[in-house]
């Protein structure tokens, strides 16, 4: 910070030297001038050397000024580096952070008895002149006033954006947490619920215990896939991004759940765009969620999922015949559909998740394309 200021502190000093500049003094009270001396020295020295350190030392750099520019024109000094006070002035208003009120007080209450000296030593100002003073000096102490305050609310809304952003990243964190996990932790719950009615049926045993395992490698996978999407400089592809899941990995998605005993068809109409973006991330999650609460509220339900791909939208309905929730069916929190409602949203797409009229349960979706990931 002094490294900074020092070039304001040797540009006033070097400027005071300057011929053009005689006659342009900053200074109240107008007594006649005297020549300089060594006292003269020592406050020139005072009016700029501490403007070095006008930001880091406010208050320091305000006071010595304050006094180099009182004993100039007691002793009648006329120095350009008089400009000096509005300067210190001015930064104290913009960066000093404590006893502000205390500093416009006593810097106030200083200001009359200098007027009274300066008169009582033959100055020829008139009253109206040291009020005119005294408020150009206001003047520049409410300019770095509000420079501070525009400076304090620039730092409160980075702070808030920072603080928005975060909870932003956390949102997201949680979202696909909860697509990744849950999706597969249900499917191993209900294959494990029906692995104990399997004692009997060595083969079929088998082949839950089987499709378990691969659930449970998946889990792990699509973990590690999650870890890649929230660190991308580790194992990432596809030119430095990870890959998200689309609408192409849907069939591999309803085969896991068909394999998890859930009952579904499905059936795909046209071709994703291939400007759709992030819509086919979103519709691969809409439907990810809507069988995974099939799984859970209406296991062995027969369950229909249709996708239809149009120029400018994905529409995405995944309906479930018989009752929404079935006896001992893991209780849900809610969380995924929320989470639904607001990824679709963000697209600028209606969503929807209720019951029907005959005991199931049906998610609808539309979802514009074109948004990039």
């Amino acid at each position: 910070m002094t490294v900074r200021d020092l070039p304001l502190a040797l540009l006033v000093a070097v400027t005071s030297f300057l011929p053009v500049f005689r006659g342009h003094e900053t200074q109240v009270g107008e007594l006649p001038a005297r020549p300089f001396d060594a006292a003269a020295i020592v406050a020139f020295a005072l009016l700029c050397a501490p403007l070095a350190v006008r930001r880091r030392w406010p208050a320091v750099c305000l006071a010595l000024v304050s006094l180099g520019f009182v004993s100039a024109e007691l002793r009648g000094y006329h120095m350009v580096a008089g400009t000096a006070l509005p300067l210190a002035l001015l930064s104290a208003g913009a960066h000093l952070a404590h006893h502000r009120r205390i500093t416009v007080i006593v810097l106030s209450a200083a200001y009359v008895p200098l007027a009274v000296a300066l008169d009582r030593l033959g100055g020829a100002e008139r009253l109206d002149g040291y009020v005119t003073f005294y408020l150009g000096l206001a003047v520049i102490w409410v300019i770095g006033s509000w420079l501070r305050s525009t400076r304090t609310a620039e730092a409160e809304r980075r702070i808030r954006l920072a603080e928005a952003a975060r909870a932003a990243e956390r949102t997201r964190i949680a979202r696909e947490l909860h697509d990744v996990v849950t999706h597969h932790v249900t499917a191993m719950v209900v294959q494990a619920e029906a692995a104990r009615y399997l004692t009997a049926v060595p083969d079929r045993l088998d082949e839950t215990l089987s499709a378990i395992t691969g659930t449970g490698r998946r889990a792990i996978a699509d973990l590690r896939h999650l870890l890649d999407l929230l660190d991308p400089g580790h194992g990432t592809t596809r030119e430095g991004h990870a890959m998200l899941p689309s609408t192409g990995d849907l069939r591999t998605l309803v085969e896991q759940t068909r394999l998890a005993g859930q009952p579904v068809e499905f059936t795909e109409e046209g071709e994703p765009a291939e400007s759709a973006g992030s819509a086919e991330f979103v519709a691969y999650r809409v439907v990810q969620e809507a069988l995974t609460n099939a799984l859970k509220h209406a296991h062995g339900n027969r369950t229909v999922t249709r996708v239809r791909y149009a120029e400018k939208e994905i529409t995405v309905e995944v309906g479930t015949d018989g009752p929404a929730d079935r006896p001992g069916s893991p209780a849900g929190s809610g969380r995924g559909l929320a989470g639904l409602g607001e990824r679709v949203g963000a697209l600028g797409g209606e969503f929807s998740a209720a019951g029907r009229p005959d005991g199931g349960f049906v998610v609808r979706a539309r979802i514009p394309a074109g948004s990039p990931v």
